[in-house]
């Protein structure tokens, strides 16, 4: 959400943001439905005020036995005209409000401008590439051969886009996600949270998702949400709260099951654990004073990078581009993981910087010597977590079949340092 001051206050920059979004310049509307919802606040107070003043009149008449005729006529006419201006208010403020929530967040001066990834900049590459004396085969192929990654019990089940993991694989997942939340909590001082998986819509809207991605989640008979990611109610946590700024920052980290429609995605990685409609997921939530925005970024991508490197996995840095940013994001960093089988690097992990665009939405602020002000929200994946299986799989392939355990997961894996077909 945007502060309709800052955009009044300079339209033309607005604009320019927007544009480099994507999103059609709109500052010309909305200063025009601001100004018309400032006048009929004006007019409803000034008739307020003057119901007020009235009743007051009216009764002091009345004690010195005046004539009040014309004071009960007035009042009379204002009772009739206030409805009105309170009906006027309320719909300019709903469509002020409903243009608002549509438009994306505005990127920071340093964010490369672009219309899509191809203006991405890439960061920095870490890790060496593995090199293979065979054809490596596609994670689907090699979970497959296992006997421990199922699509067509899934189909059977669900429909398309559904995984069922057995035995090792399905112990794997057990194990990255209890060593990813071990590695935040211990190593980067986030406060581990059991989160559900339906919120309300207040919810959704609160960090973007609604109204405009409404076709990309799921929604319940009774108006709740399946949540995209934990980002959703870990951020929420501070949702309409006034936090004192030396309880800032709060770092939360949570697994969640995710889902996702995926209703722009038809044709897209079809086949695979790379795009389902159900995935796990280990989130990063941090919510900080307005001016550390910036240094928690940068923090909570060194938390998840260090998941890769612990994992020993191949990875590269990319900053995002004004057109390739998510809705609520003002910078974003992705991580993109090694995959052998399509020689390609794929993202695992996207780490945003919201600064205060969902804290105004949620009405959550801070308070500190000078006043309140918004706090700056902040969300990431440490890591995806089917995606890093899929990078496992491929990149820790052996030419038998066989899958080496990278060491920092041995330990939860009960020892086991490698898989075999069907756990043998």
């Amino acid at each position: 959400m945007h502060d309709v001051k800052r955009i009044r206050e300079d339209s033309a920059s607005f604009d320019r943001a927007m544009l480099s979004r994507n999103s059609r310049p709109v500052s010309s509307i909305v200063v025009d439905i601001d100004l018309k919802r400032r006048e009929a606040a004006v007019k409803l107070q000034q008739m307020q005020s003057r119901r007020n003043e009235i009743a007051s009149l009216i009764g002091k008449a009345r004690v010195d036995r005046e004539d009040v005729t014309s004071l009960e006529k007035e009042a009379s006419g204002i009772k009739q005209t206030i409805p009105a201006l309170e009906k006027e208010e309320a719909a300019l403020s709903d469509q002020l409000n409903e243009i608002l929530s549509s438009i994306p967040n505005i990127p920071l001066a340093d964010v490369p401008v672009g219309a899509d990834e191809t203006a991405n900049v890439c960061l920095r590459t870490v890790g060496e590439l593995p090199q293979f004396d065979f054809q490596p085969k596609p994670h689907y192929g090699i979970g497959e051969e296992l006997g421990m990654i199922d699509f067509s019990s899934a189909a059977k089940i669900s429909g398309s886009r559904f995984t069922i993991l057995w035995n090792q694989i399905a112990q794997l997942e057990r194990a990255l996600k209890n060593f990813m939340l071990d590695t935040h909590v211990r190593e980067f001082g986030y406060v581990e949270v059991g989160v559900p998986f339906l919120v309300n819509q207040k919810c959704m809207f609160g960090t973007g998702q609604l109204p405009k991605f409404a076709e990309d989640s799921f929604s319940t008979t009774d108006g709740r949400w399946l949540i995209p990611t934990a980002e959703v109610p870990l951020t929420n946590m501070v949702r309409e709260m006034i936090i004192p700024t030396e309880k800032l920052p709060l770092r939360m980290t949570a697994y969640s099951a995710c889902f996702r429609s995926e209703a722009g995605a038809a044709g897209r990685d079809s086949r695979g654990m790379i795009r389902n409609h159900q995935f796990s997921k280990v989130e990063l939530v941090s919510v900080v004073h307005p001016s550390r925005g910036e240094e928690e970024l940068e923090r909570m991508i060194s938390a998840a990078e260090n998941i890769l490197k612990k994992l020993k996995l191949p990875y590269r840095v990319i900053l995002l581009s004004t057109g390739d940013m998510g809705f609520s994001a003002e910078k974003t960093y992705d991580l993109e993981v090694w995959i052998p089988s399509e020689n390609v690097y794929r993202e695992i992990s996207s780490c945003s910087l919201c600064g205060q665009f969902q804290a105004r939405r949620m009405n959550a602020r801070y308070k500190d010597k000078s006043g309140k002000g918004f706090v700056s929200t902040l969300n990431g994946s440490g890591l995806a977590i089917g995606r890093t299986i899929v990078a496992i799989l491929e990149n820790y392939q052996l030419a038998n079949g066989k899958v080496i355990i990278p060491e920092a997961l041995i330990p939860y894996m009960n020892g086991v340092k490698e898989l075999s077909k069907n756990g043998q």
